[in-house]
Order: structure tokens, then sequence, then C-alpha cells
């Protein structure tokens, strides 16, 4: 079988943890252990997020003045290097020693009139308080918005992926049986210029959205998101709330969830699943074989399969 696992930012760095290197690399393993078990019965393919990581590179950038702070595009990149490097790493020092493992770093084209560049709602970058959420929005000039009560983060613009520009090279090197980690951060977002030019925009592309772009164009059987919850909650943080463990796209359809967090996810993988035969799963990380089988997280099927 031939999965694609999304990898979410929050699952490499959990909540309320130090933003340092050696507490990465800690969840960077532990996230190794459980695409190992994956990678022994199947050929997976990897993406991950980068909110937290890239957020912190932008306040690092930021708080250098002798230099203008580098673009988001580019900081994305250098995230997207660190989280896959440390990925790789720890993958080969998991699998078996003939396993062949590459990262690609990887550009995913916008379009350039997409309305979600005036309408910035991606949340990157630490967790604030609303007192140090204001003071980064006037230090920065960031947006700045309440993912949840009490939790602020910085907000930035998530056009959504049209094309994975490396897609081809992406497909040699599934074909060769390579471990392919690519699509990291939602891959850096491009447009094209008038000339027919690639260039990055000032913009984050959605992990979940671009990871299931990239499972459709790999004619993948399944496609895992993996993260810190344990499935798709309805009424999420009431006193009704309640897991899905099961369901298909239309049952979604009378739903909604937040736009920074499970609604790209769901709409994910409804968006892959609506294709019978096709398996859509998202759940914790440790849970990853128990998602793949349908014995834990929240798994989405096409409603051919329901009727």
């Amino acid at each position: 079988m031939r999965i694609v696992v999304a990898l979410g930012g929050n699952a490499l760095l959990k909540r309320g943890e130090p933003m340092s290197a050696d507490v990465q690399r800690a969840n960077v393993r532990q996230a190794a252990a459980a695409l190992a078990d994956l990678a022994r019965n199947h050929d997976i393919v990897v993406a991950h997020g980068s909110g937290p990581q890239v957020g912190l590179l932008a306040l690092q950038a930021a708080a250098l003045t002798e230099v203008p702070p580098y673009p988001l595009d580019v900081i994305s990149a250098e995230s997207i290097g660190m989280i896959g490097y440390m990925i790789e790493q720890e993958l080969a020092n998991v699998l078996p020693p003939a396993t062949r493992l590459a990262t690609l770093l990887t550009h995913i084209e916008v379009e350039r009139d997409d309305p979600a560049f005036s309408r910035p709602e991606k949340p990157i970058g630490p967790i604030y308080t609303a007192h140090e959420a204001e003071n980064a929005r006037a230090a920065h000039g960031w947006p700045v918005a309440e993912e949840a009560p009490g939790r602020w983060r910085r907000v930035v613009s998530s056009p959504l992926p049209k094309r994975i520009v490396q897609i081809e090279v992406i497909r040699m090197l599934v074909t060769a049986k390579v471990v392919t980690i690519c699509a990291g951060g939602g891959g850096i977002p491009v447009v094209r210029d008038a000339a027919g030019d690639l260039q990055g925009v000032e913009a984050v592309i959605d992990k979940d959205r671009a990871a299931g772009l990239l499972a459709a164009d790999l004619a993948a059987d399944a496609f895992l998101m993996l993260t810190d919850v344990d499935a798709v909650y309805l009424d999420w943080g009431t006193p009704q709330q309640r897991p899905v463990r099961r369901a298909r796209p239309a049952e979604f359809a009378a739903h909604r969830f937040p736009p920074g967090s499970m609604g790209p996810k769901v709409e994910a993988a409804c968006q892959f699943a609506a294709t019978p035969g096709r398996i859509a799963g998202i759940g914790r990380l440790q849970d990853a074989r128990a998602i793949l089988e349908g014995n834990a997280g929240t798994t989405v099927i096409s409603d051919e399969a329901h009727s």
C-alpha cells in the first residue's frame, strides 16, 4: 500500500514545550518510530508541518536588527530543511540499513490572486497570551488571532496549493522505492510572474491541503494526518464534544471546524476519500498503524463505500 503521511508541526513540537533543538529532536525520534512501523509493510511518503518552527525562526529573524528580516518563503525553506534533516536522520537510525531516503525542498504553486492573501488566518509560531500577542503585533506589525480561548498566535495568509512543481521528481523517487520526505511545511509557496518565472510569496500553505494534493498526485491508497489530537471531534470545546470514529465526506458537510487547525484536515480528508478505494485518517502520531487499520482516530472513506 502507498501511504502519504502528514506529520503535524504540533506533533513534532508539543504544545507548551520549549522550542529547543533537543526537544524537537526527541519528538522527531518518536515520530520516526511510528513511521518505521508503517514503512515495514508499506511504501510511505512523508510530509510535515512547520508552523511552530517557522514562527520561531521568524521571531529570531525579527530580533536581528542589523539586517532586514528574511521573507517568509525563505524562512519557511529554512524550517523545512531543519525538520526534514531531523526526520531523515532519525528514520535512517531505525529503518534497515539498505533503506534509501531522500528529503526534497518542494515548491508549490499558488494563484497570485488567491483571496487568502487579503485574509490571513493560518496560525504560526508560539502561543501567546492576549498581552503578549498585542506586544508582538505592535513590535512587528504582525496580524494575530485567538485560535482558542486565551491562546493567541500570529496568523499569515494561506493560499490554496495548485501545483506541486517537483511532482515528477517525487514520482521518480517513490517509484524507485525511496522513502521520500517532501512538501514539508505545506511546501514553499511560489507564483509565476509575467515572464513565467517562479518567485516566492509571503505566505504559508496549509500542510494538510498540500499533503492531500501530494497524495492525490501520487495515487496513494491512504492518506494519514497525524497530530496531537486523538480524533476529529464534533462540538469541540463544549460539554457535548464527541469523537467521530468513522465517516464519509457527506457526513462532515453539515459541520464547521476551526479554519486554522482541524478545518483543513477534514477538508483534505474528504477530498482525498471522495475517490472510492481511498482511505483518509486523522489522529495521534503514536496511533498511526491503528488509524490505518480503523482501530483509532477518525477514518474517512468514500460515500460509495457506505452504500
